[in-house]
């Protein structure tokens, strides 16, 4: 079963061929209307999409190559799944940084951030109301990089960006398979900034915010009979 892919999104009217059907095959792996499994089927992706095979082909590559793409023999290209192993390690190692750069950053949080901090996670729990895990995600992203952001060593903060994007290359939402999970999630970023706003001392900062971590995962590797994780 392939998905169709329309022609029409404004946001890939420019660019070659190749770079059009690169970002609406990406846009739709990454939203998940192209989920694990989907077969991409080159000749159907270029009817769609009005071009020949070659930039088809050549966007493939492309997505192979990020990793969210994976060619089987006698399958052909299809959306790859989670690597269970691959996403283990990297929120195992995100609980350890991530905690770590969030802890750092506390005290250069400023007022106006904790306030946009707390509008996102208030959009999260608006979401629970009619639950879009890919737009939780999305709001869930962009509230953590608020609070580490101003973390000052810049080692630990690439760490952490490196993190971040390896978790968006497997264009996972834990969420969409614990969407239970989203629940505590909220709650726990309350008290995480609660503990930032009333100046916490550090230690107490960072276990929270790597609590918070290894509860997600956690979530997930006990959904897929797992024990959990052991830090």
């Amino acid at each position: 079963m392939t998905a169709p892919v329309s022609n029409t999104d404004s946001s890939t009217a420019t660019g070659s061929k190749s770079e059009q059907a690169y970002v609406q095959l990406k846009q739709r792996i990454l939203g998940g209307e192209m989920s694990a499994g989907y077969r991409l089927v080159l000749s159907s992706i270029a009817n769609d999409l009005g071009f020949s095979v070659v930039p088809v082909r050549e966007a493939i590559r492309r997505l192979e190559a990020e990793g969210l793409v994976h060619f089987e023999r006698n399958v052909g290209a299809t959306v790859a799944g989670i690597d269970p192993d691959l996403y283990l390690h990297t929120m195992q190692t995100l609980s350890i940084i991530e905690g770590a750069a969030t802890a750092l950053a506390a005290p250069a949080v400023t007022g106006e951030e904790l306030a946009k901090a707390r509008a996102l996670n208030e959009q999260m729990r608006e979401v629970l109301l009619d639950f879009d895990p890919v737009r939780f995600t999305k709001l869930n992203t962009e509230f953590h990089a608020l609070l580490y952001a101003r973390c000052p060593n810049p080692h630990i903060l690439d760490l952490v960006h490196r993190g971040w994007f390896r978790l968006s290359s497997m264009r996972t939402s834990t969420f969409r398979y614990v969407p239970g999970r989203a629940h505590e999630s909220v709650a726990e970023h309350d008290a995480l900034l609660d503990l930032i706003e009333s100046g916490a001392p550090a230690p107490d900062v960072e276990h929270a915010a790597r609590a918070h971590r290894t509860n997600t995962l956690n979530a997930f590797l006990a959904q897929n009979g797992q024990p959990p994780s052991p830090i």
